[in-house]
């Protein structure tokens, strides 16, 4: 018989053995060329002509540099003449509307913009793209 408030009783069933996955093959390397064909590879390539001489490599030169460095003080000099002093409160400043704030300094800063498109674009002819 039963006793009460007792839990059942579950047979016990034999534990099962542990499958071991199989070991995965070693993946194989690929096949990498030696060291005496890697330097071979190198000096071929690097014996390949690379377009030239630095000037032909190089796409801005030192005078597309310049043109751009004045266009920049340009630029520079424009926005330095559009500062200065401003309305503070009360008080009214009239240099606010002079003519270098609104004319003068606005189109010195368009002009450094417009030129430096040419000064990027600019091209230094050799002697033998003439001829």
């Amino acid at each position: 018989m039963k006793k009460k408030n007792q839990a059942p009783v579950v047979p016990k069933t034999p534990a099962k053995p542990q499958v071991m996955a199989p070991k995965a093959a070693p993946k194989k390397m690929p096949n990498l060329p030696s060291a005496a064909a890697r330097q071979a590879e190198l000096k071929r390539t690097q014996s390949q002509p690379t377009g030239g001489s630095i000037e032909e490599v190089m796409p801005l030169t030192k005078v597309n540099y310049m043109m751009m460095g004045v266009c920049l003080l340009l630029i520079a000099v424009g926005f330095f003449l559009m500062g200065g002093s401003s309305n503070e409160g009360s008080t009214f400043n009239s240099d606010v509307f002079s003519s270098t704030r609104i004319v003068v300094a606005p189109f010195i800063t368009f002009v450094g913009f417009i030129l430096m498109v040419p000064s990027i674009l600019w091209r230094v002819k050799n002697k033998k793209e003439v001829d």
